[in-house]
């Protein structure tokens, strides 16, 4: 039952959450908007930077100016660059999955080709690669457009697709999709609940280390076929 194995990109496989929450956290506080790098990921990841503005304006009344958006831009990319590392483990993960699997992500596909690149995770998933930039809606998550889009050039039924994701919005966006979702905190942006907040998203189970990802699958693909064979 299981046709399709999503993986998200930040946070899941290359632990680029907590750069970006460090990087953004300072740009914001230069504005005048406190907040510490690890509360900031645990409320914001998995949000492109213009929606955390638009929510941090919205929740307090702040205006922030748009030149943040090409300065983090710069500046992320550059630590991406130089710091960015597989998650612990995500290599021989991806490896040992033998159902298809794809990314789909809400960064920029020049930043996804260059992290994955950096990796060495880029040659899993070539020509499989879904940014939320290029889907025609444009809508990133937790809006499930990306998550369709891939199903559908993927030619796979969304019931039959299994999803890893390690924010709320993520795992909001792929259950908005009819997905079902894995959550992910094996991060170096994890913090305390993580695991009981992801399930309330929708999450079915979560695992906090890679080498959990085989028999996850493998008990999730037999609750499919016990779950179909009775109904």
């Amino acid at each position: 039952m299981i046709q399709l194995v999503i993986f998200d990109c930040d946070g899941v496989l290359v632990d680029s959450e907590i750069i970006a929450a460090r990087v953004e956290t300072a740009l914001l506080a230069q504005a005048g908007f406190q907040m510490d790098p690890v509360e900031f990921a645990g409320r914001y990841a998995g949000l492109t930077f213009r929606d955390i503005l638009l929510r941090i304006e919205k929740e307090t009344g702040q205006v922030f100016q748009a030149s943040l958006l090409d300065k983090q831009r710069e500046l992320l990319d550059r630590k991406l660059a130089a710091e960015v590392r597989a998650v612990s483990g995500a290599r021989e993960a991806v490896a040992a999955v033998t159902q298809p699997r794809c990314i789909c992500s809400n960064s920029r596909p020049e930043r996804l080709e260059m992290m994955l690149a950096k990796t060495g995770l880029l040659p899993f998933f070539e020509g499989r690669v879904f940014s939320a930039v290029n889907v025609p809606e444009g809508r990133p998550k937790p809006a499930p457009d990306v998550f369709l889009h891939a199903a559908k050039e993927l030619k796979t039924d969304p019931a039959n697709c299994i999803v890893i994701e390690d924010s709320v919005h993520g795992a909001t966006a792929a259950k908005a999709a009819g997905m079902r979702v894995i959550g992910f905190v094996g991060g170096a942006h994890s913090y305390p609940g993580h695991a009981d907040i992801l399930m309330e998203a929708g999450a079915e189970t979560v695992i906090r280390r890679w080498s959990e990802l085989a028999p996850v699958l493998e008990a999730l693909s037999v609750w499919s076929e016990e779950g179909a064979g009775s109904a």
